[in-house]
């Protein structure tokens, strides 16, 4: 028997939407220099078919002691709603709102590679690159970068498709 720690909570997604969830960490200081200042992790959870809406429950393996920002993303056709959440005990707060995004778009017609991703230690990269189709995220392909003694990424993307892409900062380092 397989036991379990940390904590969960369960959301209804209406029928064409696809929910993932994102906890968000500050970096601790000490490793601040080489490392930015916030990652990303993505929640796993399990399904179960309710009609036409589908009920995710999400599970958190490493809740703070105080309290967790959540990133909540919704993909639906042709468009994307972002959330912010606060898990605190085992309550969850949710903005009212979305939130607004500022954004740049990559369009092109032919494949091409995004380069030169850092990454954290741990390799969790504060930038996530997502096919809102699948709402799996690109995965990138590690190599070394002798110039600059780094641990650096690589994702291809398709010509004539559309990405999410995010990265985590605070608003005074735009």
């Amino acid at each position: 028997m397989e036991t379990w720690e940390g904590k969960h909570f369960s959301i209804t997604d209406p029928k064409n939407v696809n929910t993932v969830i994102y906890q968000i960490n500050k970096t601790q200081k000490e490793f601040l220099e080489n490392s930015p200042k916030y990652t990303v992790e993505r929640l796993d959870f399990t399904e179960e078919i309710r009609g036409e809406m589908k009920r995710k429950t999400f599970y958190m393996n490493n809740p703070s002691q105080d309290h967790d920002q959540l990133l909540i993303l919704s993909f639906a056709k042709e468009r994307v709603v972002v959330n912010m959440a606060l898990l605190q005990n085992d309550k969850i707060t949710m903005s009212k709102k979305p939130i607004p995004l500022k954004f740049d778009s990559i369009y092109s017609e032919q494949e091409q590679e995004i380069k030169d991703f850092k990454y954290t230690p741990n390799l969790k990269r504060p930038i996530c690159i997502i096919d809102p189709e699948t709402t799996e995220e690109i995965e990138p392909t590690l190599y070394f970068d002798e110039k600059t003694n780094e641990v650096k990424g690589k994702c291809k993307l398709k010509p004539y498709k559309s990405y999410f892409t995010f990265e985590i900062k605070d608003k005074k380092d735009d």
